[in-house]
C-alpha cells in the first residue's frame, strides 16, 4: 500500500455519518497531473439541509466543478462532508458559499465553482452560484468572466 493511500482515513472503511456540518471530514490526495489544466466535476443529486428558520428540509443537487492544482478532494470524504449538512440549518446561498470556501481552503484549486439546484419549497426554486479563481493568475480572470456571464443551469 502506498504512503498516499495510508493517509486517507475514510476510503475503504465502514461509513460513519456526521450528525452536523463537519468540514474536518474532507480529505485530499496528490494530483498526478498538476501541470495540466483539466476539469473535475462532482454531482450530488441528494443533498439535504434544513431551513434555519422553520427547520423544514431543503433538497438540492449540488454541482462542483474545479481545476485541481496540487491537491484533489477524495470523493468519499466529499460525500460524507456534503451529507453532514443533513441536520444543519443554513440558507441555500450560505450552503453553496460555505461548500466553495471549505474546498478552496482544503485544496487551493486553480479554479472552482459550486451551484445548488434547490427544489421548490413554497412555490419557488433557488439556484445559488459561487466561484473562485486563484488570485493573481489567469484563473482569477476566468472566475470573473464566468461569474459575469453565468446563466442559471436548468435541471
Amino acid at each position: 500500500m502506498s504512503r498516499e493511500k495510508e493517509q486517507l482515513q475514510l476510503l475503504g472503511k465502514e461509513t460513519q455519518y456526521a450528525s452536523d456540518y463537519d468540514p474536518s471530514l474532507l480529505e485530499t490526495f496528490q494530483n498526478q497531473h498538476p501541470d495540466n489544466d483539466y476539469w473535475v466535476q462532482f454531482n450530488c443529486p441528494e443533498f439535504t439541509t434544513l431551513c434555519p428558520i422553520t427547520g423544514q428540509p431543503d433538497f438540492a443537487e449540488i454541482k462542483i466543478l474545479y481545476m485541481p492544482a496540487d491537491r484533489m478532494v477524495e470523493s468519499k470524504s466529499l460525500k460524507l462532508y456534503l451529507f453532514s449538512f443533513r441536520n444543519h440549518g443554513d440558507f441555500h446561498e450560505d450552503c453553496v458559499n460555505v461548500i466553495m470556501k471549505d474546498l478552496v481552503r482544503l485544496m487551493q484549486p486553480k479554479y472552482i465553482e459550486v451551484v445548488g439546484l434547490f427544489l421548490p419549497r413554497g412555490g419557488i426554486s433557488i439556484y445559488p452560484y459561487a466561484n473562485y479563481g486563484q488570485p493573481g493568475t489567469k484563473y482569477e480572470e476566468m472566475a470573473r468572466q464566468r461569474l459575469m456571464s453565468h446563466q442559471i443551469i436548468q435541471p
